[in-house]
C-alpha cells in the first residue's frame, strides 16, 4: 500500500461490459464506484459514477482474467459537503483533481478546471 496515505485503485473491469471501477480507501474499506465510460479526460466533463458495494482493502491489489489495475496510488480529500467531495488522485501518471457529486441514486465524476500544482 502507500504507508499512511489512503490508497486508491482504478480497476479496468471487462464484466459485464468494459468499465472502470474507482476505489478509494476510507474507513477501513475501499469505497467503490463503477464508471462506465471511464474517467473524465478534460475539465468540465462529467462521467456517470454508479456506487457499488464497498470492497476490502485486499482488493486494492486484486486482478483476475476480467480485471486489471489501470492506475493506483494514494488520494487526498480536499473538501466535502453533503453532496460533493473534491479529491486528488496521485497515480502513476501524476495528480488529478476530481469532484464526485451525489445525484441521489448515482453520482457524477467531474475533472475540475483547477488541477494540482505538480511541484508540491
Amino acid at each position: 500500500m502507500t504507508g499512511d496515505r489512503p490508497v486508491f485503485v482504478l480497476h479496468d473491469h471487462e464484466v459485464p461490459r468494459r468499465h472502470l471501477d474507482l476505489r478509494l480507501e476510507e474507513g477501513g474499506v475501499l469505497r467503490s464506484w463503477a464508471v462506465p465510460k471511464g474517467m473524465p479526460t478534460r475539465p468540465g466533463q462529467h462521467r456517470l459514477a454508479v456506487p457499488v458495494p464497498d470492497h476490502g482493502l485486499d482488493h486494492a491489489t486484486y486482478t483476475d482474467e476480467h480485471k486489471s489495475i489501470a492506475d493506483t496510488g494514494w488520494w487526498e480529500l480536499e473538501d466535502r459537503d453533503a453532496r460533493r467531495s473534491v479529491f486528488v488522485l496521485h497515480g502513476r501518471e501524476g495528480a488529478h483533481r476530481y469532484a464526485l457529486i451525489d445525484t441521489g441514486d448515482n453520482a457524477l465524476l467531474h475533472l475540475t478546471k483547477d488541477q494540482p500544482d505538480e511541484s508540491r
